[in-house]
C-alpha cells in the first residue's frame, strides 16, 4: 500500500511540474501588451 501511495505522489508532483512549464511558456509567449504611437501620418496601435 505504501508503494501506491508513493508512486500516486510522485504521479501528482509530475504533473504540477509539467502544469507549471506549460503556463510559464505560455506567459512568455503571450504578447506583453499594446504599443499606441502617435506621429505625423497618425495614430497607431501595435500589440508587443
Amino acid at each position: 500500500m505504501k508503494q501506491n501511495q508513493l508512486y500516486l505522489l510522485l504521479g501528482a508532483l509530475a504533473v504540477i511540474v509539467v502544469g507549471l512549464i506549460a503556463y510559464l511558456v505560455y506567459e512568455q509567449t503571450r504578447p506583453s501588451g499594446v504599443e499606441i504611437r502617435l506621429d505625423e501620418s497618425g495614430i497607431s496601435v501595435q500589440e508587443n
